[in-house]
């Protein structure tokens, strides 16, 4: 799935493709995919500028010229390309909105989405949602405020998209990782130093995730050499050696979601 650093790539890739742009079609193939009726939809998505494009955790948000807005969350097995029709990869498209002679393919959303909605319905989505860990407001003390009252596991707590805004399965197993952290450990046990160095983990991997290209390996249009270049520390890996104490990294289950650590240097 798709989290904070993918998306974010998606974003200011997208910038450079479809901000400004008019949408001159629009098709959709799976109507689940959408939350109105199809003609509604359409109507009211054609013929629009896209005025501007955000990220909010793991969701975009393509900001239309009529007021409206288009709310994509990709989930699980969800991804987008952008291309002329000639280069789209043989995958079946759900939802493709059309800028002249190139188009942008919703790939994937058998359980993700893009919904149309206002403004207004945009923040009542975003109500219960937290920090989002990248924003300068989001200082050490917010951090430790966010989290001070939590008694769950470090890995559980960092997936709770209340508390801490786009981290999940993926990059909260690196930012243990990296701040030498057991995924099982609990919030109320670290000490000053370590809540410390967990901040700062938790911007160091994702700022990393960001700079590569997040993890995604399908490209998002032909010739791109960007997406996909981030390298997972542990996750996925279990079995290999630990970059850094070269210890097997290994595997396990919480909340039943996979799991990978470093035993040996992760305390």
């Amino acid at each position: 799935m798709p989290e904070l650093p993918e998306m974010e790539t998606y974003k200011s890739m997208l910038q450079q493709f479809v901000s400004g742009k008019m949408v001159t079609e629009v098709a959709i193939n799976r109507e689940k995919s959408i939350n109105i009726p199809v003609e509604q939809f359409s109507n009211q998505v054609k013929n629009q500028k896209v005025a501007a494009i955000e990220r909010r955790a793991k969701y975009l948000i393509f900001k239309l010229q009529n007021g409206q807005c288009l709310l994509l969350h990709l989930m699980l097995g969800g991804r987008m390309f952008f291309g002329r029709e000639e280069e789209k990869p043989d995958r079946t498209v759900q939802v493709q909105l059309s800028f002249g002679d190139y188009h942008l393919y919703f790939i994937g959303l058998r359980l993700g989405y893009l919904h149309l909605l206002t403004p207004e319905k945009i923040k009542e989505v975003f109500q219960d949602i937290g920090s989002e860990p990248l924003d300068p407001n989001f200082s050490l003390e917010v951090f430790q405020d966010r989290i001070k009252s939590k008694r769950g596991g470090l890995k559980t707590t960092l997936l709770n998209q209340e508390v801490i805004a786009g981290i999940g399965n993926r990059y909260s197993d690196e930012i243990l990782w990296h701040a030498q952290l057991l995924p099982e450990r609990k919030i109320h046990e670290l000490d000053n130093g370590q809540m410390n160095h967990l901040y700062e983990s938790i911007r160091y991997i994702l700022q990393r995730g960001i700079q590569q290209g997040g993890y995604m390996e399908e490209p998002l249009y032909k010739g791109d050499g960007k997406t996909g270049g981030y390298r997972m520390y542990v996750h996925d890996r279990d079995g290999k050696e630990c970059p850094r104490c070269s210890s097997p990294i290994v595997k396990t289950e919480i909340s039943s979601r996979k799991t990978y650590f470093c035993q040996n240097c992760q305390h």
